[in-house]
């Protein structure tokens, strides 16, 4: 019996030594999957309170007497406006329009160059205490790093998406020397921006002027061109074509009726020839006594036949037509004169010289072939200039082609010069505007401050970060204390452990609060 009762003992601890390790493992496996309770929270923190408050206010006052014990460094701020030009651009358009991002990038590079920092190491003896361990690299790379550029916020709404202005921030050990240091990068800042665009302006407009001068060059050159083609092809040039045209119908007409004036002066001659013969037959017939066949009436015949051929030619008011009919009738009359001729030679010595109607009719003879002469001669330089008319009016679509290409490259270049002409003003303009500060410049707003409290460190960052590290450690240590904790406190470990319900419970009789919760 005493034997069996061992036994039973024996399986009963066991059994509780078994339950321990189910129990812990329970915590364990609870804890790390995250399935604890909010009423287990709050015991965790109703038993530990004393670990999160002290854990706080220790590193709260180490944060603190961490303040005392770091250097100290004070911060001194200013901040630069973009001022716009006084001169709107619609009026003088700018040259320097770079984005303000770029051209600051740019200058903060060149500012804070080693050639630009180190004479402000020696101005104000900064670093003395690292002059003589420390490289003069390594001193510039340090200042470099205590000066910030910062780019203000565009206003909300505004079209223009420029910077309004930027910040300038000097961190030094010493608050006049850090007052100190920021006016001299801000006066750098603006001078740097003052003959940066004064310069730019300058250049351009210096480029501007060379590339002006070599298009007068060329426009020189295709003008000289075309006043060469024009004298080459003086008469052909496309707006002289009509003009030929006109003239050419002129010329057409006059050499017309100079062919027609040629024609009747030709039959003038013709007939006068033939009276002339005529007369001079019947005057040497007279001289001798003897009677010659062709009669006066013979010769008026002729003409009355003559007549009747233009007659079937020609109108009755044509003038050849008016001059045989005064022909016939002058003849007429002469046929009368030599009737009383013939009878005053009849009783009276014929005169040995011609008479006077055959000297005017050679004269008249002479007189029809000058005219026919000059005729000739007028018709033969009006086919020759109708001819050079002809072939200039010919000519006048290959001059044109080549016209129009030389006047299209002409007007190119002029209005490239043009164009060069106007910007290079727009450019002095610009220039001039910069030379008396009228243009985009900086404009201090804030004068660099005199830092009167330390940017670093400060009492209320170290202070909330102490006092933050110091709450998440006590986190940290109550976790570690409620994982390693192996006690069951209530009816839930016991069926996490037993795996079986509890069918009643021990009060437990510890006023403490670790024994509230009881006692399975």
């Amino acid at each position: 019996m005493l034997r069996g009762e061992a036994s039973g003992l024996a399986s009963g601890i066991l059994r509780l030594l078994g339950c321990a390790v189910q129990l812990q493992r329970g915590h364990e496996t609870m804890l790390r999957n995250g399935e604890i309770s909010l009423a287990d929270v709050k015991w965790i923190f109703r038993r530990y309170w004393r670990i999160p408050v002290a854990s706080t206010i220790l590193f709260g006052v180490v944060g603190l007497g961490a303040t005392y014990v770091l250097p100290k460094k004070y911060t001194s701020t200013t901040i630069v406006l973009v001022d716009q030009p006084t001169v709107p651009a619609d009026i003088v358009k700018p040259i320097v329009n770079d984005d303000l991002n770029y051209r600051l990038t740019s200058m903060k590079e060149q500012i804070l160059s080693r050639s630009r920092l180190q004479p402000i190491i020696e101005k104000f003896n900064l670093y003395p205490e690292k002059r003589d361990k420390a490289h003069i690299e390594d001193l510039v790379e340090e200042l470099r790093k205590s000066i910030k550029l910062e780019l203000s916020e565009p206003m909300p709404g505004s079209l223009n998406r420029q910077p309004p202005g930027f910040h300038i921030s000097t961190t030094f050990d010493n608050p006049q020397l850090a007052q100190q240091i920021c006016t001299a990068v801000t006066s750098m800042f603006l001078e740097q921006n003052a003959n940066r665009r004064e310069k730019q302006s300058a250049d351009t407009t210096q480029f501007l002027s060379q590339q002006l001068e070599e298009a007068k060059g060329k426009l020189d050159e295709q003008d000289a061109e075309l006043a060469k083609f024009k004298r080459r092809n003086l008469g052909t040039l496309p707006e002289e074509q009509q003009t030929n045209l006109s003239i050419l119908m002129g010329m057409s007409n006059q050499l017309e009726a100079t062919t027609q004036a040629l024609n009747r002066a030709q039959q003038d001659k013709l007939s006068t020839e033939t009276i002339l013969n005529l007369q001079e037959a019947n005057w040497k017939a007279a001289r001798s006594g003897t009677k010659t066949p062709e009669t006066e009436e013979q010769i008026l015949e002729e003409l009355q036949d003559q007549l009747d051929t233009l007659l079937a030619r020609y109108t009755p008011e044509h003038p050849d037509v008016i001059k045989v009919k005064a022909q016939i009738e002058d003849h007429k009359r002469k046929m009368d004169e030599d009737l009383t001729t013939k009878k005053l030679m009849s009783t009276t010595q014929a005169n040995l010289h011609e008479p006077l109607p055959l000297q005017q009719l050679r004269f008249k003879v002479k007189q029809e072939e000058m005219t026919i002469a000059d005729l000739t001669k007028k018709q033969s330089q009006m086919q020759e200039q109708i001819r050079v008319l002809e072939g200039r009016v010919q000519a006048s679509p290959m001059v044109e082609q080549q016209f129009k290409e030389l006047t299209r490259n002409y007007q190119t270049a002029y209005e490239f010069y043009n164009n060069l002409l106007r910007n290079r003003d727009y450019a002095v303009m610009a220039t001039d505007l910069e030379h008396q500060q009228q243009g985009e410049t900086f404009k201090v707003l804030d004068a660099p401050s005199l830092p009167l409290t330390p940017s670093f460190p400060k009492k209320t960052v170290f202070v909330g970060g102490g006092s933050g590290a110091g709450f998440a450690l006590a986190l940290g240590i109550m976790y570690l204390l409620a994982v390693s904790d192996k006690s069951m406190y209530t009816e839930r470990d016991v069926e996490t452990c037993l795996k079986m319900p509890v069918l009643t419970m021990v009060p437990s009789f510890d006023v403490s609060p670790a024994g509230r919760h009881g006692h399975a």
